[in-house]
């Protein structure tokens, strides 16, 4: 027989396990921002690689859990107002697309004002972060800000030439105005008669469409998504490299109050993220072109000889770069000299030697 007085304090304790609430995690509000639309690859595969992960690592613990909230393709900000809106606090989470301030993240630059170097997206992705690691300039840059840098992105292959009209050849770009965004559009200055006319990768078919250009550079995935052969049916396939433009960054004042925890797994899913996406550039790279000419599209190959005479009549804009910085006071030289041997050292020549001419 049963000794009563257990049997009620068993009968208690059922009672009390029932009413007691079970154990949760900490719950910590992310707004995520980008103007860009949730088709674009970058935002995508942040909502579909990024989020999962940082939820399935702090998973591990149980401590703590994300309450995400993503705003995309314009309805906090536009694609050029991700810095401001991170900076003011509309945005804890954003993608900064770095093209747009070369003024405000002059360091960012760094890929974009070597051509002709590395068309990987992983190679540069990697290499960029590294400076950005072992020089301050980057993170100092995104301090002003009211930023803290968890990693950059690389999201395309490499830039090409896309034209309204057909052309053989370099030569048939020769007098087109040319829509680019930020360093990219001093690359024309090596072609005779072209000149640059800034927008976004948003605005590009219109401005083929309208015939306010007749050229555009972008990557093949771009063209594929943003469906550029209907206005630009013709592909120059120069190879002119990839470049970061977008860097993941958090509000400071955010990021402040976050637990080490969450902070420790951001940056570890943001350096996670960099190679996923730049990966994932890659392996659609070829696909991409594919698809552009399923679309109607043709891809013309530049020559050896054109790509060395277009490099060669260039302005040295890598030289300007470092030496503008120098004259701030940042490593510009230093900075510029590293990239590029960590690009050497993973086995990439390029066209023409930017360092060699400071």
């Amino acid at each position: 027989m049963k000794h009563p007085i257990k049997g009620i304090a068993a009968i208690c304790a059922l009672g009390i396990a029932s009413i007691s609430p079970a154990y949760s995690a900490e719950k910590i509000k992310a707004v995520v921002i980008d103007g860009y639309p949730a088709k674009a690859m970058w935002v995508k595969e942040f909502s579909e690689f990024f989020i999962p992960e940082v939820d399935r690592r702090l998973a591990e613990s149980g401590n703590y859990e994300m309450d995400w909230q993503e705003s995309y393709g314009g309805s906090i900000v536009k694609p050029k107002g991700v810095l401001e809106g991170v900076k003011l606090g509309l945005g804890d989470i954003g993608i900064v697309t770095t093209i747009f301030h070369n003024s405000k993240l002059p360091s960012q630059a760094l890929s974009a004002v070597t051509p002709f170097v590395a068309a990987d997206a992983r190679a540069v992705a990697k290499a960029v972060d590294e400076i950005a690691k072992e020089f301050p300039t980057m993170q100092k840059e995104f301090e002003k800000q009211n930023q803290v840098y968890l990693a950059t992105g690389v999201v395309l292959d490499t830039y090409q030439m896309f034209s309204s009209n057909a052309v053989s050849s370099l030569k048939d770009i020769e007098g087109n105005k040319v829509a680019g965004a930020g360093m990219n559009m001093r690359y024309v200055e090596g072609i005779e008669g072209a000149a640059g006319v800034r927008g976004g990768l948003t605005d590009f078919y219109n401005m083929l469409q309208t015939g306010m250009v007749e050229s555009a550079m972008l990557w093949p995935e771009a063209a594929k998504t943003f469906k550029i052969a209907e206005v630009a049916p013709y592909m120059l396939k120069a190879d002119l490299g990839a470049v970061n433009s977008k860097t993941v960054t958090v509000n400071a004042d955010y990021w402040k109050k976050l637990p080490e925890e969450v902070r420790g797994v951001l940056q570890e899913v943001a350096v996670a993220y960099r190679d996923h996406v730049a990966s994932v550039a890659m392996d659609r790279a070829a696909a991409s072109r594919d698809a552009y000419v399923a679309q109607g599209g043709t891809v013309v190959e530049v020559s050896d000889e054109d790509r060395a005479a277009w490099a060669a009549a260039m302005p040295n804009i890598a030289s300007e770069w470092a030496k503008g910085l120098d004259e701030k006071g940042e490593p510009g030289t230093d900075m510029l000299k590293a990239y590029l041997g960590k690009l050497s050292d993973a086995g990439f020549t390029p066209v023409r030697d930017w360092a060699s001419e400071l």
